[in-house]
């Protein structure tokens, strides 16, 4: 039975997508405003959306990249609000996108402090060099997630494939510190 229960937030969810067509991006950079497009730099076109609030990347091949939403379902959306915008801005796509979900991360706060020291003796897959990083790097096998604890009870939990991994490796991890009395509560 865990003491406290965490508070998880999703900060963003990256996905991928594809449309498997070629897309002339100096188009989009002239017809389309809260457009970026600086091909001497970079060789895609940032596409910031206000509703959902995210920015995608678009790249010639018909790839995409979703960045800044805060839950699967906005990012998904994200994609294919970008993907009407287009069409409705006189682009032809024929294929609805192919949309994957990367990366999930979250901060989290425990509710009370870890000691950092013997969690790194205890813990497998955790590495701790206070003086490189004040927080120890924590290997998750199920779900595969990688979760930063600091001292605090604060976490950064990243690499998840969906929102429901997030909660299962913050619950998990919190649990094995209480068990391991690795974490104190003031």
């Amino acid at each position: 039975m865990l003491r406290s229960k965490p508070v998880v937030s999703i900060e963003n969810v990256v996905s991928t997508a594809s449309v498997n067509q070629k897309i002339d991006l100096v188009f989009i950079s002239r017809n389309f405003a809260d457009t970026e497009y600086r091909p001497e730099r970079f060789p895609g076109l940032v596409f910031r959306l206000k509703s959902p609030k995210t920015s995608i990347l678009v790249f010639g091949s018909g790839n995409m990249v979703c960045t800044g939403a805060k839950s699967e379902d906005q990012s998904v959306l994200g994609i294919k609000t970008l993907v009407e915008i287009l069409k409705k801005g006189g682009i032809k796509i024929r294929n609805e996108p192919d949309i994957t979900i990367q990366n999930v991360v979250a901060s989290v706060n425990l509710g009370g402090r870890v000691r950092l020291e013997q969690a790194a003796r205890t813990l497998p897959r955790s590495m701790y060099e206070p003086e490189q990083f004040p927080g120890l790097i924590h290997r998750m096998v199920d779900p595969t997630t990688v979760i930063l604890i600091f001292a605090s009870g604060k976490l950064v939990c990243a690499g998840a494939k969906k929102t429901s991994d997030i909660y299962r490796s913050v619950g998990n991890l919190q649990l094995t510190l209480e068990e391991k009395r690795l974490m104190h509560y003031e």
